[in-house]
């Protein structure tokens, strides 16, 4: 009978078998269940991680247009300080960028017999809360939302997801939250 060493190193520095019957002393990789095990454990933690990122980079998200409209509401009464009535369109402003962190244009109309955009747009109506009653008297300014649709009534399914400025600029936010 020959001598059968129990394992032997190969050049790499891997231990392996050879001629032992007990597994248990030479074996050093992963069987499939303990692999399929991770794969699961790693399956489950992605499972509850993502949909939190996406809820967080959506707050995040209107955060920022809320932060954008308070801005842009400054500028306008800045303007309308500096003026003696208020600008009839976004573009009279000194800011550069009127887009919303969903990529579209925020809304802007002056209530108070301005232009309320002009040109060849057609007219926008004023915005109205769950009674039908207007919400500002002076301007609304608004960003359309994530679906980049809305409509002047707050009870409308298009402007559900619309970040709004309402009671005068005494709320800014989501029309669901209104």
């Amino acid at each position: 009978m020959g001598y059968y060493p129990l394992y032997h190193r190969h050049g790499s520095g891997n231990l392996t078998c050879s001629g032992s019957l007990d597994r248990k002393v030479c074996s050093r990789g992963f069987t499939l269940i303990e692999i399929m095990m991770v794969v699961a454990i790693i399956a489950t933690l992605s499972g509850i991680a993502v949909p939190n990122y996406l809820k967080y980079r959506e707050k995040a998200t209107i955060a920022q247009c809320i932060a954008e409209i308070s801005i842009i509401a400054k500028t306008i009464s800045i303007y309308e300080i500096n003026n003696y009535e208020l600008p009839d369109s976004l573009n009279d402003l000194s800011i550069t960028s009127f887009i919303d962190p969903m990529g579209n244009p925020y809304q802007y109309l002056r209530i108070d017999g301005g232009g309320g955009g002009g040109g060849k747009e057609k007219k926008k109506k004023p915005r109205k809360d769950h009674f039908l009653v207007p919400i500002n008297t002076d301007f609304d300014l608004y960003s359309m939302g994530k679906d980049g649709k809305s409509k002047a009534p707050f009870t409308a399914k298009d402007s559900r997801d619309d970040i709004v400025r309402a009671n005068n600029g005494g709320f800014i936010g989501l029309v669901s939250d209104y």
